[in-house]
């Protein structure tokens, strides 16, 4: 299944779209949410094929933030700037530039970096370096940015905007003030990894962050639906050794294409269903 989404990210979750639509289905919800949206793709498949009924979206980094609440309110501005805008390496550094100010150079100009930078970086990742290098031999920093494409995929999502409500909050503020007061939902925790966070994301957990996030989600989220992925961890395994979870096959995109694997971890309210029927579960440690 091809993701919906506008951005690239290396995690590939989206490939966990099936098994989300069966803990949906086999528990009678009909919200989706993520606390760490990024590319939303899981969110964006579920609503699209009706799936569920609403989902909601939250990133606390004001660049993902913004662009998300743009497509969904007023697109216009950004799909002009996607077909005015060439996408050559100079064009990549002044958007560098223009992102590094943040807010303070304008909503729709940090909106529009954010994903002009995310399709030029390798592998989505904005922290990294320009698609093709200085060189642009190999690759060309417009390899992934097909125009036309983007803006079929924004003007698909405008499409459903009655149904998407978009937050930029921290994830324990968002759990205590969003999810407490939602029915009938899964939340679908993905935070950044706890070994290679630092490296892959602008805004990163420390190993704090980690526990303070563990907290909450076992004191408020205690009669809710949830799942929660994380990178293989012994800090993370011990953090929530308390609920079921298993380990599972992905495969990453970042530099290049390479086999990987996660915790899945579960709620108890939640009905887990044949999870092998449509996850890559990984073999049992003996």
């Amino acid at each position: 299944m091809a993701s919906l989404s506008p951005l690239r990210y290396p995690g590939g979750k989206y490939k966990t779209y099936d098994y989300v639509k069966h803990l949906v289905q086999q528990n009678n919800l009909t919200t989706y949410i993520e606390p760490f949206a990024g590319g939303a793709a899981v969110a964006l498949s579920l609503l699209f094929n009706g799936d569920v009924r609403k989902i909601i979206i939250n990133d606390i980094d004001p660049g993902i933030y913004l662009l998300w609440r743009t497509i969904i309110t007023d697109p216009a501005g950004l799909i002009q700037m996607i077909n005015d805008t060439p996408v050559t390496p100079e064009e990549w550094r002044n958007q560098k530039e223009i992102y590094a100010q943040g807010i303070d150079g304008g909503e729709l100009r940090l909106a529009f970096a954010t994903l002009f930078l995310n399709r030029t970086c390798f592998s989505g990742i904005i922290k990294a370096g320009m698609l093709g290098g200085e060189s642009q031999e190999k690759n060309t920093v417009d390899c992934r940015f097909n125009k036309q494409d983007i803006i079929n995929r924004i003007e698909n999502i405008y499409a459903f905007r009655n149904q998407i409500q978009v937050y930029n909050m921290d994830a324990k503020d968002f759990i205590k003030n969003v999810i407490k007061k939602t029915r009938m939902s899964l939340t679908f925790f993905d935070p950044p990894y706890y070994i290679k966070g630092p490296d892959l994301y602008t805004n990163f957990y420390s190993h704090q962050d980690h526990v303070e996030l563990a907290k909450i989600i076992k004191k408020t989220m205690r009669n809710r639906y949830w799942i929660l992925t994380y990178d293989i961890a012994e800090q993370i395994e011990k953090l929530y050794k308390r609920y079921d979870y298993k380990r599972y096959n992905l495969n990453y995109s970042i530099a290049k294409s390479t086999k990987g694997q996660e915790f899945i971890f579960f709620s108890k309210k939640i009905e887990i269903g044949q999870i092998e029927n449509h996850l890559n579960l990984c073999d049992p440690i003996l």
